[in-house]
């Protein structure tokens, strides 16, 4: 079994089963994070893993809370497998600070239907697809069933963070983003725009979640982009949307990817690690020679003392 669709064992209590993570109890109390293979795609979760998908996605954000903690703490403990995070059990602030730095996506396709102002941000006329902004921008949302678009004023109002803390996380939101823009220029590749989630441990604010993977950002080729901005193509799951899209019927999405798309996706995805991190990713399979990420998991967690060994 070379991908990890889902985890389960008795050993460990249930917290949270997402769309790609499933979060466990560890017995030193704090939250154990497995990150699967399964791609989440217009709201649904295809029957068809991504072989490292989830090594890629764990691996990456281990990487950037490691470059970020001058700028922030975070919630990461250790990383006892490649698809795990232990991490320390914050409170989630229930507010994805959302920062773009191009007109693109969800906010092109509200420009194109006349909207101007987003989460409060006003932005001009006359601006065109996949458009740099002279400056990034904040426009959070809430973390609700459906997230929604919200102003800062009304965040407060709301109830949903203090004044202060809004503040706190915007700053620290920005100061994340352009220290990843700066990074990734560097290595030929463009962070269009990208969503960090807080918390609180002791009344101090960390970053949690996941941070600057393709799962939570967009990314492009700085190549491709001066080539052409418009037709510029996203270095994440955008090509399996893409393909989903191509091969829709009856207004029904595909629930499975064909073996080619697959792997293709698979390449993609450890493209973009080894580009980021300049280093390919270390899936740890030499623990077990035949690619069984499930075995594989269970003897690093027992190795770890998470779990016991079982008879």
């Amino acid at each position: 079994m070379n991908t990890l669709n889902h985890f389960d064992t008795p050993q460990l209590e249930l917290l949270h089963r997402g769309k790609v993570r499933d979060s466990f109890r560890a017995p030193s109390g704090e939250r154990l994070i497995v990150v699967t293979d399964r791609l989440s795609a217009f709201d649904s979760v295809l029957e068809t893993p991504v072989a490292h998908k989830g090594a890629v996605l764990n691996g990456l954000a281990a990487f950037w809370f490691d470059k970020t903690r001058h700028i922030i703490p975070n919630h990461v403990i250790s990383l006892p497998d490649p698809n795990v995070t232990l991490a320390k059990e914050a409170e989630p602030i229930r507010v994805e600070m959302v920062v773009r730095h191009y007109l693109t996506g969800s906010m092109w396709r509200g420009y194109q239907q006349g909207q101007r102002t987003f989460s409060g941000v006003t932005v001009p006329d006359g601006l065109t697809k996949h458009q740099q902004f002279p400056a990034p921008i904040v426009t959070p949302t809430t973390k609700e069933e459906s997230d929604r678009e919200i102003t800062p004023e009304n965040l407060v109002a709301e109830g949903w963070v203090s004044r202060e803390l809004y503040e706190q996380m915007r700053v620290k939101a920005l100061e994340l983003f352009n220290f990843a823009s700066q990074w990734m220029a560097e290595r030929g590749i463009i962070l269009v725009d990208t969503k960090y989630e807080f918390g609180l441990l002791d009344g101090e604010l960390m970053l949690i979640d996941e941070i600057h993977t393709p799962d939570s950002s967009r990314f492009w080729s700085a190549e491709d982009y001066a080539r052409n901005p418009e037709t510029a193509e996203q270095m994440d799951k955008e090509y399996v949307r893409q393909w989903l899209i191509a091969h829709k019927q009856d207004g029904q999405y595909p629930r499975a990817l064909t073996p080619e798309v697959s792997a293709e996706a698979t390449r993609r995805y450890l493209n973009i690690y080894e580009r980021i991190t300049g280093s390919p990713l270390l899936t740890g399979n030499e623990i077990t020679p035949d690619g069984d990420v499930q075995a594989r998991l269970v003897s690093n967690l027992v190795r770890a003392g998470i779990m016991k060994e079982t008879i």
